[in-house]
């Protein structure tokens, strides 16, 4: 029997078969003998010093157009959390958040430092925010989310599964927690119309968001955590809730609000009127409004460039060091000499 079927065979050695012995032939033998055909490269000096420079001249450019791409990315970012609490409750702004009867409402200016060519993106940035919580990310159940109240169990969103014996749809603390603080924006005299359409991904609300589920006893319990949701609105199409429910894997992050399809000028005064519902305060998180437009590689991301650019300089670094060591020190292909075996005799 042959060895690639798996088992041992026996061999002819002259007149009789020696058992257990593998046959010395066949791709399972070659294989673990370490003969199959392989590319087997001698890096010589030369080929190894021609590999780093060419990495490096690859490198370099790419990092230097990854770079230019964005810092073409034209960014606002504005912190409100703290400005927008009065200065009567500075000192205790988790009270002022939680108190109905006081106003939230505060404005913000916003100067363009250099001209904004549309769409411009609408962000709302929380820090310190731990959605990535392995309790807060599990406390939901996708089939409620596409089947609404035909689907019963919900023991996955403890500990908002019901209220008053009721189920809640959506369950969970993800939905609980929705994001409520609002924006108006407005350029002089005029307002500055937020498109807030598409702006959460189009296979969610195709396929993980149903259609014809609606918001059923969302928020009327005794502690509510976030905005409220229209009751005659389906799920798939309350996009804020669905950008919501995608979790972010850091404690920094932000989440789409909208889009302004305007284009603004250099040293143009955008006045953000918000209402500044959400409560960070309780955890020491932080609030910011970011207006920012695109490029051609998405949003402004220094890192990508920087990366490229420090491989392709140490690539280049790499081989002007080997080029040194082999122009001082340099010596015949196949010297036996070095080998391990022969490295006492050299030394000696």
């Amino acid at each position: 029997m042959d060895l690639d079927g798996g088992s041992s065979s026996t061999i002819s050695t002259g007149a009789r078969a020696i058992p257990g012995r593998p046959v010395r032939h066949g791709a399972l033998y070659q294989f673990t003998q370490q003969n199959l055909p392989a590319c087997k490269p001698v890096l010589t000096p030369a080929a190894v010093i021609s590999t780093f420079l060419l990495m490096g001249f690859i490198f370099i450019p790419v990092g230097l157009v990854t770079l230019r791409a964005s810092y073409s990315v034209v960014e606002i970012v504005d912190r409100y959390d703290i400005e927008c609490v009065p200065e009567e409750y500075r000192s205790n702004k988790v009270a002022y958040v939680k108190d109905d009867s006081v106003s939230k409402n505060c404005s913000r200016f916003l100067k363009v430092p250099k001209s904004m060519r549309a769409p411009i993106f609408i962000y709302y940035q929380l820090d310190n925010y731990y959605q990535n919580h392995r309790r807060y990310v599990k406390s939901r159940t996708d089939r409620q989310l596409l089947h609404g109240l035909g689907y019963n169990d919900t023991s996955s969103c403890r500990p908002l599964e019901s209220s008053d014996d009721l189920p809640i749809v959506p369950c969970g603390l993800i939905a609980w927690s929705l994001f409520n603080d609002t924006y108006k924006f407005s350029r002089g005299p005029s307002e500055l119309k937020v498109n807030r359409k598409d702006i959460a991904w189009k296979s969610d609300r195709n396929h993980k968001f149903g259609k014809h589920v609606y918001p059923f006893n969302f928020q009327n319990g005794t502690l509510t955590g976030g905005a409220k949701l229209d009751p005659t609105i389906p799920l798939s199409d309350q996009e804020d809730l669905i950008v919501w429910m995608r979790t972010a894997a850091l404690p920094t992050f932000r989440k789409l609000y909208g889009r302004i399809e305007e284009d603004l000028e250099a040293d143009d005064v955008i006045v953000v009127n918000l209402k500044n519902n959400y409560n960070t305060y309780s955890f020491g998180g932080k609030k910011k409004i970011v207006l920012s437009t695109s490029s051609w590689l998405g949003g402004k991301n220094d890192f990508l460039g920087i990366a490229n650019l420090f491989v392709g300089s140490f690539s280049i670094l790499i081989s002007i060091i080997f080029l040194v060591l082999h122009l001082k020190s340099p010596r015949p292909y196949g010297d036996t000499a070095y080998a391990s075996w022969n490295k006492k005799s050299i030394s000696s």
